[in-house]
């Protein structure tokens, strides 16, 4: 699909002093981007000139300049040849060389110095020569040897310093090197012909056999040509006697093949540097064919040339010249040069360039693939061609798809919305009058002009019912001499929308003609021309209404040239850029450019450099790239264009495409994309960014036939129909079901809803702008708002788009059988399911309609579980719907029918009650038999079913009931040990003694109610029964440790004072015990009560505080060490001693602190402790085990939980044991002030004075330990390393054990509470 286009040209006439010689050969210096010419030798001058061709970019202009490198003189040394002749010429960069072939048999070398005069210094030498002369030479692409091919018919390899590698005679027994087996490939005879007697004929063997009859005109020529890779080489030449013959030589020398005989065969040969094809050239009598030979010497493909109206090519001196990267291959005649290039083994004639004289040579830039320069009699041209694909306008509506292939005089157009024609077919075939130059279209598609070799051609594009037709002549201009003269050569065209054509040509320089049309008559007015300077071509303009005219200049800038006045744009590209577009964007204007490496600009800012084709619509810059990815980038400003990443699996801005893929155009109408395979094939295709793009956009037009329909075709989830515009859409659900019409659709809309912003999730506008109307529902559906008067507090997003749609539905005054189809699938469709409105709807056709109910039944059963429904339909009562419903299942009849006869033999409730108990519903079942008044049925059911709090809230004002009711219920909860509500429902119904028996198994928490109770009974309970439970209660309390609840029931139940001074001694209560002993009168109690507890107290206590003082003696100085290792060396204190160990010096030193990769094979910090290898294994992926299972992870969570001395779980160990130490000595801090008070008012002042002083020695060791342990971490590097960890990688399995132990670590913990105990100042302390 891609065409030729023109994107620099200059011609160079040689100076006067020359005498009118000719340019005998060109050579480029890639290197200075330069030509190096040769004139002569000559009949009347002997001497070689050898000058240097350079052109000067300026703002203004493009000049060439020339200098002279050598000259000398050249007499032919063979007395044979009147005048010597190059034969070849190649320039060496890496050494300013250039070598000289001759005919004669000398090889020249031509030195230039390194300063700025070439001629200065300059060294020619002759470095060998060939008595026999020579005929043909070539130098490989690597330059490291040299072919020569002598008039003795010898081959002769050399080597870049000119030493001889190799020679070979070339003899008739080298016919005989190939014995060639056709198989016909691509010939007429190995295609399938019918039945016939002509198919029954062997393929194999052709109807005629070429036997190499020479061509009568043949000149004798040999040429050379190298494959792309050096490795071969291949030599035409003449065989005396016998015919034309290409053989093929390896590097070596050693003779590979030789073609087969071709009658007709001419002198012409180039190489494919790809390596497939070996072109060559067939003289027939009614045409001329390129024909192709693979490396084994067998034809493989032909096309024929096309000649000039005027003339045969008859007597043409035909060459050919592949350029460096195989697209294009030139074919030079006696008066112009055709480019021809091949899709999908269809050849094409792309360019044919008139030079009116005789051509000498063409020679193609060996690193620009698509510039050369070519000899002609008289002048030097220079001219250099991209591929570029002639497109119509991508902006809708005028997104044709329009695609324009240039084949010499004819052009294919295929609109690819109206037809998708893949090549080399087209829809549509318009001829001009001579082998076209450009095409183009207008920015809106309205005019498409054709610059041909003799003029202009304007045809308008016509579209019938939204069909592309043949685009109908507007008029034609035609070149005359007497205004452009010979000279003058039409490069490119352009045409705007004010019927205006432009054309860039070349005079003397280029130029820019204007030429306005009347597009009703279809005539030319009078035509302007400015000066274009160094302007080398169009720049193509998104905008459809545009009318300027836009060129780029060779140092990137853009001139507006539309009033023929030259207008520099303030914006521009960095470089000049073959392929660019210009794109307004409300004033802001964007030039994109892509060069020819693949870098594209917006502007002078790079966007990416691996881009390969890039596309322009009113939405997007799609570009593909050479990660076979086509991505969409929004447009914005030039500065926030933001580039998506290659994830085309979570990015909806790329797409995977077939390797080497290039764009040819965009439909956003209709949302999709056309890309060309390397091949040439075409493949249409549906980007998701192009069809959400298209479907918001439709949406926003509140066009929602289409957008539904796009969803439905492309398999765009449908909630985007009310998530893009939730407002707009609940505004308009009469527009939405109105536009939808079919039933189908709507009901497909509706099952397809489900609680999920999917313009938050997969549908995600990766623009950036935020959607505020869907934030804006979101949070009126928090805040309980409403929308269009519909309230969505506690309403999921389905449920609120179904009371929409079933609001619209209900208001029509007629429901035909769609609209109760929508209704029912509305119903179906919430969340949960309203199954019974559903049912309700088909349970009011089955009074007015039986076959809509009946259908309204099949439809209803096909959007829900059939069982469902059945029980659903019982839940009504309906048993006809039930019945209905069941008729549509799966069940047996033998199942239903007896049970739905039953039901019908019974009275209403009991009927209900029968439905609600098969269905589960058993409170609502207990209500039919207290509406009945079956107490004692609705008694049994009550227990069998566990309903007592529904029958007690149903029998609350029947007393007789309540009581029985009651009863069973207080049975019920001591049957599930619920002892404590079981004991109060019994106390409730005054039955003390079982009230008794469950608070006493209720435990300690219920001895006040258990007590009272007892007291309660009747008749009254024994009193040493009464005596056996207190005290059973009171040792209870003691093993329970409520000392104070246990003196409380020895004191008033048993009135035991001398036991209960001991509980309150153990507890500490010392203060009470001693006011007890003195308000009973029992002073003799302090001495053999009081004074014992207070010992037994100071004994725990001091002990208690001994083992704190050990501990943290023990502890704090670990925690300190262990820090101090893991800040000193953190690899040494998590991975193992670096030192001392087997293989400690082994540890590599790209061991990462946190493992930052999860195929990672290296040491990291989380594999020491979760292998199970020896010193050299670290358990990583290469194990062959997986760490990240259950098993692993128990197993280390139990050696974190150990803490085992010397694992990495020490410190978090240590340093929780330190904190639960802290928080036991601040519980324990009452209790020891009691205790020292009660010492000191019993007069025991130095124990009291000792406990205090440990006391406080244990506090202030422990506050020294907070101050050390619980240091808090910084909290930058905490927050900043989590969240590296969690977006980059988090471990699993036993690494994540250790990861929490270090996130652990790094967390903010706050330090343990402890507060100084208050001393007594009666003890001095």
């Amino acid at each position: 699909m891609r065409n030729l286009r023109n994107i620099r040209y200059n011609s160079w006439n040689p100076s006067t002093d020359l005498n009118g010689e000719i340019i005998t050969s060109t050579c480029w210096d890639p290197a200075k981007d330069e030509v190096l010419c040769t004139f002569g030798p000559s009949e009347q001058d002997g001497n070689i000139r050898l000058v240097r061709i350079s052109e000067h970019v300026r703002p203004s202009s493009i000049d060439i300049e020339c200098q002279d490198v050598a000259s000398w003189d050249a007499p032919s040394p063979n007395p044979d040849l009147a005048v010597d002749r190059v034969v070849n010429s190649h320039h060496f960069s890496d050494n300013l060389t250039t070598c000289l072939v001759l005919e004669g048999g000398d090889i020249v070398v031509v030195q230039e110095s390194e300063t700025l005069t070439p001629q200065d210094g300059v060294h020619i030498e002759i470095m060998g020569s060939i008595d026999e002369g020579i005929t043909a030479a070539s130098w490989s692409p690597d330059e490291e040897l040299l072919a020569v091919a002598t008039k003795a018919n010898t081959v002769v390899f050399m080597s870049r310093s000119f030493d001889g590698i190799t020679d070979m005679t070339m003899t008739t027994n080298d016919l005989k090197a190939s014995k060639h087996v056709s198989v016909g490939w691509g010939k007429k005879e190995t295609q399938f012909q019918g039945r016939g007697a002509k198919a029954l004929r062997d393929p194999t063997i052709p109807e005629k056999v070429d036997q190499g009859v020479l061509n009568p005109d043949d000149d004798g020529s040999t040429i050379i040509s190298w494959r792309g890779d050096g490795a071969y080489v291949a030599i035409n030449s003449i065989e005396p006697g016998i015919r034309r013959v290409i053989r093929v030589y390896s590097r070596d020398g050693v003779l590979d093949s030789v073609s087969e005989p071709v009658d007709g065969m001419d002198g012409a040969l180039s190489w494919r540097p790809s390596g497939n094809l070996v072109a060559g050239v067939q003289r027939l009598e009614d045409r001329v064919d390129v024909i192709f030979f693979e490396r084994n010497g067998l034809r493989h493909g032909q096309f024929s040339l096309r000649p000039p109206e005027d003339r045969s090519l008859t007597k043409d001196r035909i060459r050919l010249e592949w350029n460096s990267d195989s697209t294009v291959l030139a074919v030079t005649l006696d008066d112009r040069i055709q480019l021809w290039s091949v899709s999908n083994y269809q050849w094409y004639l792309k360019q044919e360039i008139l030079t009116h004289k005789q051509l000498h040579c063409l020679t193609w830039h060996p690193e620009k693939p698509l510039r050369f320069a070519s000899a002609i009699s008289g002048k030097l041209l220079l001219a250099e061609y991209i591929f570029e694909i002639t497109r119509g306008s991508l902006t809708p509506p005028y997104d044709y798809g329009a695609i324009v292939v240039v084949d010499g005089k004819t052009i294919k157009i295929t609109p690819f919305r109206t037809a998708s024609v893949p090549p080399p077919m087209s829809l549509f075939e318009l001829k001009a009058s001579s082998p076209i130059i450009d095409v183009v279209f207008s920015p809106a598609n309205t005019f498409m002009a054709i610059l041909h070799q003799l003029g202009v051609s304007v045809y308008e594009w016509k579209v019938q019912a939204l069909r592309s037709v043949t685009p109908s002549l507007v008029g034609s201009l035609a070149f005359t001499k007497d205004i452009t003269g010979v000279d003058y050569t039409p490069l490119q065209i352009t045409v705007t929308e004010n019927s205006v054509v432009h054309c860039l040509g070349f005079e003397e320089g280029p130029v820019i003609q204007s030429h306005p049309f009347d597009r009703t008559t279809g005539e030319f007015s009078s035509n302007t021309s400015i000066f274009a300077g160094s302007m080398f071509g169009f720049v193509r303009l998104t905008q459809a209404g545009s009318t300027d005219v836009l060129v780029q200049d060779c140092l990137g800038r853009l001139h507006g040239v539309v009033n023929q006045q030259d207008e520099l744009y303030s914006v521009r590209l960095p470089a000049q850029l073959p392929w660019s577009e210009v794109i307004d964007l409300a004033g802001n204007v964007i030039a994109i450019g892509l060069s020819r490496i693949g870098h594209l600009y917006a502007n002078s800012r790079l966007l990416m450099k691996n881009c390969t084709s890039f596309l322009v619509t009113p939405a997007h810059l799609i570009v593909t790239t050479t990660n076979h990815l086509v991505k969409f980038i929004h447009l914005v400003d030039a500065d926030n264009l933001e580039i998506p990443p290659d994830d085309p699996e979570n990015d909806e801005r790329c797409r995977n495409i077939e390797r080497g893929a290039r764009l040819v155009t965009a439909m956003p109408t209709y949302m999709s994309l056309v890309l060309q395979m390397p091949r040439g094939n075409l493949e249409t295709i549906y980007p998701r960014a192009m069809v959400v793009a298209g479907i918001r956009q439709l949406i926003d037009a509140k066009d929602y036939r289409r957008a539904y329909s796009y969803c439905r075709t492309q398999r765009v989830d449908m909630n985007i129909l009310y998530d893009h515009r939730p407002l707009q859409f609940l505004a308009n659900v009469g527009l939405f079901l109105g536009q939808l019409r079919d039933v189908s659709y709507i009901d497909l809309f509706l099952s397809s809803l489900r609680n999920e912003d999917v313009t938050q999730t997969m549908y995600r506008d990766t623009k950036g702008v935020k959607n505020q109307e869907s934030s804006e529902v979101t949070s009126n559906a928090v805040n309980g708002g409403s929308v269009n008067g519909s309230s969505l507090q506690g309403s999921s997003k389905v449920n609120t788009i179904c009371d929409a749609v079933l609001s619209h539905l209900h208001s029509h005054k007629l429901k035909d059988h769609d609209t109760l189809q929508n209704i029912i699938t509305a119903n179906v469709c919430k969340v949960p399911p309203a199954y019974e409105d559903g049912l309700s709807v088909v349970s009011t056709l089955l009074q007015q309609d039986e076959q809509l109910a009946e259908k309204a039944v099949e439809h209803i059963c096909f959007l829900a579980d059939v069982n469902t429904l059945y029980d659903e339909a019982l839940g009504l009562y309906h048993l006809d719907l039930a019945l209905q419903v069941a008729q549509q299942s799966q069940r047996d009849p033998r199942e239903y029918l007896p049970f739905i006869q039953n039901l019908h033999q019974l009275p209403e409730l009991r009927r209900n009650f029968a439905i609600d108990d098969h269905l589960g519903r058993h409170e609502k079942a207990l209500t039919h038999l207290y509406s009945i008044q079956a107490h004692k049925e609705a008694q049994d059911y009550t227990v069998k079913h566990a309903l007592y709090a529904a029958a007690l809230k149903m029998y609350r004002y029947d007393q007789p009931n309540l009581t029985i009711l009651t009863g069973l219920y207080a049975t019920y909860l001591e049957s599930k040990s619920r002892f404590r509500e079981a004991g109060l429902t019994h106390e409730s119904l005054q039955d003390y003694t079982a009230a008794t028996r469950c608070y006493r198994a209720a435990g300690t928490s219920c001895w006040r109610e258990c007590l009272f109770t007892a007291q309660q009974q009747s008749p009254p309970l024994a009193p040493d029964a009464l005596t056996d439970l207190a005290t059973t209660l009171a040792e209870a309390l003691y093993e329970a440790k409520d000392y104070a609840s246990a003196a409380t029931i020895h004191l008033d139940h048993l009135n035991s004072l001398k036991s209960a001074i001991p509980c309150l001694c153990k507890g500490y209560l010392f203060a009470d015990a001693m006011r007890l002993a003195a308000q009973r009168g029992r002073p003799e109690l302090l001495a053999s009560a009081v004074d014992p507890g207070l010992a037994d107290a100071l004994s725990s206590s001091t002990e208690f505080f001994a083992d704190c003082k050990a501990q943290l003696r023990a502890q704090v100085p670990r925690i300190a060490e262990l820090r101090r290792k893991a800040a000193e060396d953190p690899l040494g204190f998590y991975e193992g001693e670096r030192s001392g160990a087997a293989g400690g010096g082994d540890i590599p030193d790209d061991v990462s602190v946190a493992a930052s990769s999860r195929v990672s094979t290296s040491a990291s910090l989380f594999t020491r402790y979760t292998g199970k290898g020896g010193a050299g294994s670290v358990g990583t992926a290469g194990t062959g085990v997986s760490r990240a299972t259950s098993k692993n992870r128990k197993r280390e969570e139990k050696k974190r939980a150990r803490g085992r001395k010397g694992t990495v779980y020490e410190e978090e160990y240590l340093v929780n044991s330190a904190r639960r130490l802290v928080d036991r000595v601040e519980a324990a801090r009452p209790d020891v002030q009691r205790l020292v008070f009660g010492l000191a008012r019993r007069g025991m002042h130095e124990r009291a004075r000792a406990l205090e002083g440990l006391a406080a020695e244990v506090t202030d060791a422990c506050r020294v330990a907070v101050n050390e342990v619980f240091v808090v971490p910084d909290k930058n590097r905490g927050a900043e390393e989590g969240r590296d960890e969690e977006e980059d990688w988090r471990p699993m399995g036993a690494d994540a054990v250790l990861y929490e132990n270090l996130e652990a670590a790094w967390r903010k913990q706050e330090p343990p509470v402890i507060t100084g105990l208050e001393r007594l100042s009666l003890l001095g302390s």
